[in-house]
């Protein structure tokens, strides 16, 4: 299996514990890039348009994802229950399995 992480991170997170790894892997993972790691109901917290330079976060519900490739290097672009359209930053809480 190839590492997760980017090759700088390589040498440093070797050093590090087993579960130590893995958390920041898991991290890497769920930062809104890959589009299976994004449901509708998942919390998350995306950049709208408006604030790309400032880099402002809006949290909120997902409504729908509106990117159609599996990934995306600036974040996968979803709709919010409250209307908001922008790129997933970061993944809070994932819904729950049926």
């Amino acid at each position: 299996m190839k590492p997760v992480v980017a090759a700088p991170m390589q040498r440093w997170i070797l050093h590090l514990k087993r579960s130590c790894r893995d958390n920041i892997r898991k991290r890497w993972l769920m930062d809104g890039r890959n589009r299976a790691d994004i449901k509708p109901g998942a919390r998350v917290r995306v950049v709208q348009k408006q604030d790309q330079r400032t880099g402002r976060l809006t949290e909120g519900i997902v409504s729908s994802l509106l990117t159609s490739s599996p990934t995306h290097p600036h974040g996968i672009k979803v709709r919010l229950t409250s209307g908001v359209v922008g790129r997933v930053k970061e993944v809070i809480e994932t819904p729950p399995a049926p």
